[in-house]
């Protein structure tokens, strides 16, 4: 059930952090997984180096957002999104 959990929330992480970025018509379901899951894990470790610790539900959401956006951030200056 946790697998099931973790996709499902990875998603829509991905999905959220790609219509923020403007990359939502470039990306996938499988890419917004993927993004969703890299960058909660990428928020966590950048909220955690500034102090900062997501001890309610949005705010892990917001702090996941975040990171799926720095790495959008990321793979657009590396150009994998045209």
């Amino acid at each position: 059930m946790g697998l099931i959990v973790t996709l499902i929330v990875g998603a829509v992480v991905g999905w959220i952090a790609s219509m923020l970025m403007k990359t939502n018509h470039q990306m996938g379901a499988v890419a917004n997984i993927v993004v969703g899951i890299v960058g909660a894990w990428l928020g966590g470790v950048l909220a955690g180096l500034v102090g900062f610790a997501a001890m309610s539900t949005v705010a892990g959401i917001i702090v996941s957002v975040a990171g799926a956006c720095v790495l959008i951030a990321l793979l657009k200056a590396l150009n994998v999104f045209k």
